[in-house]
């Protein structure tokens, strides 16, 4: 019986798709988990979902009730982009990076937690 390997290839692609994709998420939330130590955060907190959020927000000096606006689709990714760009604010950076931590997330957040960035904070909540 003759051996498919239309359907290996397929699982080796998926497999090694799949191994890239896990390596971006850790390197974003280890970025995001430095984020959070500069800015005077736990560290776990970054991995912890929803409470993430409630940092991110804490970070950027929005409301806490923004958090009921990141629930509502398409309304979240508008919430999402005023938070990356008020992130970048509060750690000194311009409106171009803010942009990249939105879009690229896996990039900016550990070039943001690892670099010589420092959190010169903001108002609070």
């Amino acid at each position: 019986m003759p051996e498919d390997n239309g359907s290996t290839l397929g699982l080796v692609t998926t497999c090694f798709i799949l191994i890239i994709e896990f390596g971006l998420i850790a390197l974003m939330f280890a970025g995001m988990w430095k984020v959070f130590v500069k800015a005077g955060e736990p560290g776990w907190a970054a991995i912890v979902p929803i409470y993430n959020a409630v940092i991110l927000l804490k970070i950027s000096g929005k409301p806490i009730w923004w958090i009921v606006m990141l629930f509502i689709p398409c309304v979240s990714i508008v919430f999402l982009l005023l938070i990356a760009l008020e992130l970048a604010k509060s750690f000194g950076k311009d409106a171009g990076y803010g942009i990249g931590l939105f879009f690229l997330p896996f990039i900016f957040y550990p070039l943001l937690g690892f670099g010589n960035a420092q959190y010169q904070g903001t108002k609070s909540f």
